[in-house]
């Protein structure tokens, strides 16, 4: 089956008013820059985002927040996004912010199934509140629910028809996971490859779990935060 796509426009078609969407990366490592802007252009409102952060002003996720796009984000890390901020403190935006661990894991038992788990990790804080606490071997545990959603925007480095799919180094992060985790999983790729180009043993998102891949282009592959020493 040939799941590719002519464009971002024509795989985000479908998504709707109120969906939960899943976004790959870490800061601006790894985000889906087509797709993402392909969203922000198509103008949904009410939505419920689950990624590691918001973005930056302007790029990234944080598009979104400037259009007014987002009733609810779960991330772990808030970042230098002042938007972001601003607006959680005027009570314009929920924020449910989780451990970036237990972020991962929640993601992970969406995509296995699994409708919940047990960690130690925020015991005692407010991560806690309003949580289900047991005791296990003498130590204490939260449960914490999966995370799933309607659709996943995911970026790779190369894929084929099939969206079998291989990542480059750090922009791996929380791509593979959402993959897994999503009602429709939409992948962007900075190469399209023929069928068996890939070497089995590198997959690691098979095409099972991807139901449209795009060809993107023009990456700006930013950074969240450039820090430089002072010359002397």
């Amino acid at each position: 089956m040939n799941k590719i796509l002519p464009s971002a426009e024509a795989a985000v078609a479908d998504i709707f008013d109120g969906a939960t969407i899943m976004v790959g990366g870490f800061g601006l490592s790894g985000i889906p820059e087509n797709l993402i802007g392909a969203v922000r252009d198509k103008g949904v409102r009410n939505l419920t985002v689950i990624s590691n952060n918001a973005g930056v002003e302007g790029v990234g996720v944080g598009s979104w927040l400037e259009n007014g796009q987002i009733k609810k984000i779960i991330g772990s890390y808030v970042g230098d996004n002042k938007l972001y901020e601003e607006l959680v403190r005027k009570g314009l935006l929920e924020t449910n912010l989780i451990p970036q661990g237990t972020m991962s894991e929640c993601i992970r038992a969406g995509g296995a199934g699994i409708p919940a788990f047990y960690t130690p990790t925020g015991v005692g804080t407010v991560v806690a509140e309003g949580k289900e606490v047991r005791e296990f071997d003498g130590r204490k545990y939260l449960l914490e629910r999966a995370l799933k959603a309607d659709f996943a925007l995911i970026k790779a480095y190369r894929g084929d028809c099939w969206g079998n799919l291989v990542y480059r180094k750090t922009t791996r992060n929380f791509n593979p996971m959402m993959a897994t985790a999503a009602r429709i999983t939409i992948a962007e790729v900075e190469q399209i490859v023929e069928l068996g180009a890939l070497d089995p043993e590198a997959i690691v998102t098979p095409g099972i779990y991807v139901q449209r891949i795009i060809q993107g282009a023009g990456y700006r592959k930013g950074i969240e935060r450039r820090t430089v020493r002072k010359r002397s």
